[in-house]
């Protein structure tokens, strides 16, 4: 078997290393999924300005129906649906908690960020604008998208940021609005969450349902209900959609034939390659890199 890259979760990297923070606005164009299932160890502030919007937060559904602010917490696995055809932006903010520590250990370091820091102490699902601490939060975090946008020194543009995200943090305690819980993993999000990395891990070769089914110790029945009530595709809906993506990502950053492809990305038969292929793209491979080149 081949050894692969771990890909535990998101592969994006958030910010660099030494400053790991980094800003997303994403265009919703139509109904549907806008941000497919995923996880990270970095903490995230989404802003809707307006729209129908639904989160969904572990194995929990949120309504995002006018202008508000959600906080994804560390290691939380979250995706969002769009519910209209309107044109809306959703904006984030994802950062470590990390970059927020100081080297003096004070009453902040000790109650706020580092509870935060290993997951004991919670941000808030929500806030709107009814609530005293939305302006200042929102404000604070508009502050982070311009600094991102504006040409300063780096260690300016990230003396800004921090201090835009401390005083969030500030605003936030000030208002009671962190909630300081045991950590209490839900075992159906972790089993789903193990799956999905073992798929990530091994999408190149053969995988079957009891495959996943002797990863996370669960039978093979309940696995696939609670994976499709979790993600809302079967298991093997999943993995054959993440092997397309990474068919469109060869067909456009390398030049190997079609063939090698469809082996490299776990396709044993080249029909039901094109079967899956033409149900995500509408198209076919080579008609797909075609196109690309042509509007490169």
């Amino acid at each position: 078997m081949k050894q692969q890259p771990s890909i535990l979760k998101e592969i994006r990297p958030h910010g660099t290393k030494s400053f790991p923070c980094a800003i997303y606005r994403t265009h919703s164009m139509g109904k549907g999924v806008l941000v497919k299932h995923h996880w990270h160890d970095e903490a995230e502030i989404l802003y809707f300005s307006g729209g129908e919007f639904r989160l969904e937060i572990n194995m929990d559904s949120f309504p995002a129906g006018s202008e508000c602010l959600y906080f994804i917490n560390p290691g939380e696995l979250h995706s969002i649906i769009t519910e209209t055809s309107d044109n809306h932006w959703e904006d984030a903010v994802v950062f470590s908690p990390d970059i927020l520590s100081f080297d003096s250990y004070d009453e902040a370091q000790i109650r706020l960020i580092d509870p935060i820091r290993s997951g004991r102490l919670l941000f808030p699902r929500c806030i709107t604008p009814e609530h005293p601490a939305f302006a200042p939060v929102k404000n604070a975090f508009q502050d982070i998208m311009c600094s991102f946008g504006q040409k300063k020194e780096e260690e300016t543009g990230q003396l800004y940021v921090k201090s835009s995200l401390l005083y969030i943090l500030a605003t936030l305690s000030e208002h009671r609005l962190l909630t300081l819980t045991e950590k209490n993993l839900d075992k159906r999000v972790e089993s789903v969450k193990t799956a999905l990395t073992y798929m990530k891990n091994n999408y190149q070769e053969k995988i079957y349902i009891s495959d996943l089914a002797r990863q996370v110790n669960l039978n093979e029945q309940y696995l696939c209900r609670l994976f499709k009530k979790v993600i809302g595709h079967s298991p093997m809906e999943y993995l054959n959609e993440y092997r397309i993506k990474q068919t469109r990502r060869l067909l456009e950053e390398t030049d190997l034939p079609v063939t090698e492809i469809c082996l490299e990305c776990g396709f044993n038969n080249m029909g039901n390659f094109l079967r899956e292929f033409r149900k995500y793209t509408e198209t076919t491979p080579l008609q797909y890199r075609k196109k690309l080149k042509k509007s490169k």
